[in-house]
């Protein structure tokens, strides 16, 4: 059976550790971002953090239910740092896209935490929050319920696609990735043009924008969708 997780405002009254640490649920998640950054996922274990943290490991199930409780609440402060500053400001179209780019950018700033986190649901406040932004954003503008759902998901889903994709690269060893991307240069740019006509009049362009992230361009296509959408929306239905 789970230990109980005891209450924010109890843990902080509790003794420091040995190095004088005051322990806190965001310190944890700091150091576990750290460890993932340095170790990658096998390196993040209670053990390690523990010892990273200077506390018994058995300390960290005060904060979490577990190690799959912490994961939860990685992916959850990533999608805070996403939304840490950030302002809607009326314009539909600006603030899907500042919302749309702030989560990519964030995941992909933790590649391996991303690889653990882009595709689960935590249910937590910045998850919350991040729903509650982009929802309200399209029923503001105007969009229709189910329409509104729909757009929803493919947004986040999207969003959280091309972050788990670019993440994955970005995790690769070095070496690996700069040989993926060497090969638009290399093999791409050589094929025999009888054999692979459309690649050979593309590989110089297919060079420059293969090694970049697709997602700027899939956001801007989904929402030219959206506003058609919105504008048949209006046309057919009149005030929401």
């Amino acid at each position: 059976m789970p230990k109980p997780v005891i209450p924010e405002e109890r843990r902080r009254r509790r003794r420091p550790t040995k190095s004088g640490t005051v322990l806190s649920e965001a310190l944890i998640v700091e150091t576990a971002l750290r460890m993932l950054r340095e170790h990658g996922s096998t390196g993040l274990t209670a053990r390690r953090l523990g010892l990273a943290l200077d506390a018994d490991p058995s300390t960290l199930y005060r904060y979490f239910r577990g190690m799959d409780d912490l994961t939860l609440a990685i992916g959850d402060a990533l999608i805070g740092q996403a939304l840490a500053g950030w302002e809607p400001t009326g314009e539909w179209r600006r603030d899907l896209r500042e919302v749309g780019l702030r989560i990519h950018a964030a995941y992909v700033a933790h590649p391996q935490a991303a690889l653990l986190t882009t595709s689960r649901v935590t249910g937590r406040a910045n998850e919350l929050a991040a729903d509650e932004a982009v929802l309200d954003i399209l029923r503001t503008a105007g969009l229709p319920l189910a329409e509104t759902v729909r757009v929803y998901h493919a947004f986040i889903d999207q969003t959280l696609a091309f972050a788990a994709l670019d993440a994955a690269s970005l995790a690769l060893p070095s070496e690996a990735l700069g040989e993926d991307e060497a090969r638009w240069r290399s093999t791409y740019a050589q094929v025999p043009v009888e054999r692979y006509p459309r690649i050979a009049e593309a590989a110089p362009l297919l060079a420059t924008r293969m090694v970049t992230s697709a997602f700027p361009t899939a956001l801007e296509m989904l929402l030219d969708s959206v506003g058609k959408r919105m504008d048949g929306a209006r046309r057919e239905h009149g005030a929401v």
